[in-house]
């Protein structure tokens, strides 16, 4: 896959960024507002037997999404960032370079699939374009760069078990293992991981949209088919450049989204949506199926997101290939999904290393191959390196 995403559509850019931060000011009040009557926010509980706690379920599956408070300490976000930072650090200068900006060789030259995307400043690179299966069908606002903006920002960064030793480990906390087992079941399998990144008053936007793209006519579709994702703050967001959602929106099937924007006078201020405002640590859960986007960061604040995401077992197995999987053309067959998986077990292994006083989560399909799947070089090399091609996109 180019690192490059699609050049922006010829939008007009008639906005500048200090115009475009205040022409949003009032609706982020007014997201705020029904945020906080809302609510939907709080610790990450388990029960005595380890489950989620049946409130935030409820909560979870009433408006499709949870912002779990506080769940990953200040030291774990210190780890995270350094090692997010090194691979920004790392990147190639421009979509097609070779070297960093320190003229080091970049990082991921030898990965199977190169780990950096990029986009111009301020700009929208997904919506009104057919990329992932058409889903992001408006195009938001692409406000006018400052002058001194470069030609081409790091927009998304994969890879993170790979790349940052943190991101390892973060894929085996026991928390959010418990509670991915809870809402797929105890076979719940992954889906793929991305690092959204927001550079102050670069940052490019991520068209309203929906995730999944494979069940929405299945007789057996629900509003849980398609999975959730975690979004882990290494930075506390804002109304500016955090995620918005629409609550309730998983539950009304595939969204007309063109149409939503059409109504609203073709604003891509959409009504009855929320910002998921959150502090370094927190954990956001977001149904896929909900509607959700993010705008462009005219706003001075950094916005770095670890985006993880897990599935139901039954949703994956048999099913082909899609969105940036696609063109595998691949069928997520038994094999294939223990591969993937296997990650989950290996995550759990190198996290208990550096944690040893932490519960280890049971994640239930390795259920007696512990040994077999210990976070060692050898399984590095057998199970993390270019996991990311084994993504179980649907």
């Amino acid at each position: 896959m180019s690192s490059t995403l699609a050049e922006p559509a010829a939008a007009p850019r008639s906005l500048s960024r200090a115009e475009h931060a205040a022409g949003m000011a009032a609706y982020r009040a007014a997201g705020e507002r029904l945020a906080a009557e809302i609510g939907n926010r709080g610790p990450l509980r388990l029960t005595d037997d380890g489950a989620l706690h049946p409130d935030i379920q409820a909560a979870y599956w009433r408006h499709g999404y949870y912002i779990f408070e506080g769940v990953i300490d200040a030291e774990e976000i210190a780890a995270l960032r350094a090692d997010a930072h090194n691979m920004l650090e790392r990147a190639p200068v421009g979509p097609e370079a070779k070297l960093d900006a320190q003229g080091r060789p970049a990082l991921g030259l030898d990965h199977a699939r190169l780990p950096y995307r990029f986009t111009r400043p301020l700009a929208d690179p997904w919506g009104g374009t057919q990329l992932l299966g058409g889903r992001h069908p408006a195009q938001m606002s692409q406000p006018k760069p400052d002058a001194d903006a470069p030609e081409w920002v790091v927009f998304l960064m994969y890879a993170m078990c790979q790349s940052m030793p943190s991101g390892l480990r973060l894929y085996g906390h026991p928390k959010l293992l418990a509670a991915a087992q809870s809402i797929n079941g105890p076979d719940f399998v992954p889906f793929n991981d991305a690092i959204f990144v927001k550079q102050p008053g670069l940052g490019g936007s991520v068209a309203w949209h929906q995730d999944g793209v494979t069940h929405w006519n299945s007789p057996d579709w629900d509003e849980g088919i398609h999975g959730f994702n975690y979004q882990v703050q290494l930075y506390p967001t804002t109304p500016a450049n955090c995620l918005w959602v629409i609550p309730g929106s998983h539950k009304l099937g595939r969204a007309d989204i063109k149409a939503m924007v059409a109504a609203n006078g073709g604003s891509e201020q959409l009504p009855g949506a929320v910002p998921l405002v959150c502090a370094a640590g927190d954990v956001t859960m977001v149904n896929r199926q909900m509607v959700h986007g993010s705008f462009a960061n005219s706003s001075p604040d950094i916005r770095i997101s670890l985006t993880f995401g897990f599935h139901r077992r039954r949703s994956v197995l048999g099913q082909k290939a899609a969105l940036s999987m696609a063109e595998t053309q691949a069928v997520y067959d038994e094999q294939r999904i223990f591969e993937r998986s296997a990650v989950i077990q290996v995550a759990i292994d190198a996290r208990h290393q550096a944690h040893p006083e932490e519960p280890v989560f049971r994640y239930q399909p390795f259920a007696g191959l512990e040994d077999q799947f210990r976070f060692t070089p050898e399984t590095f090399d057998r199970v993390i390196r270019d996991y990311n091609t084994k993504d179980l996109a649907i």
